[in-house]
């Protein structure tokens, strides 16, 4: 079974994703970054945001990683929204993807995957 987190962006979470359907959905029929699970299952830990601009990606895994941790609800991958990505190429969102995915690499000893759904 994967445990899994999602960050995504504060911005677009809610506003114009209602309630992050797309990720569920692909999570549901194992589309996108969530096709790697086929025939797995899976087990979401934690769904948070960036922090908003400028982002504040590190400090808010911190605490998830803490209450993860204090919970017994400890995860495996941590998955970087698409909206995140989308955020990085269509507006001004100043987060370098591929750097926070290193950091948070080295810092949670936690895989990594840059995207979600497919849309």
């Amino acid at each position: 079974m994967a445990r899994i987190i999602i960050i995504s962006c504060k911005k677009i979470k809610d506003i114009t994703c209602v309630s992050c359907m797309k990720c569920f959905k692909a999570i549901q029929e194992r589309q996108g970054e969530f096709a790697r699970y086929q025939g797995q299952e899976l087990d979401i830990v934690a769904m948070g945001d960036c922090g908003d601009c400028p982002g504040l990606v590190m400090p808010k895994v911190g605490l998830i990683s803490d209450l993860a941790k204090a919970y017994g609800r400890d995860f495996d991958v941590i998955h970087i929204g698409t909206c995140i990505v989308k955020a990085t190429t269509t507006a001004k969102c100043p987060i370098d993807v591929e750097g926070l995915a290193e950091k948070l690499r080295a810092k949670f000893g936690k895989e990594v995957v840059i995207g979600t759904h497919p849309w």
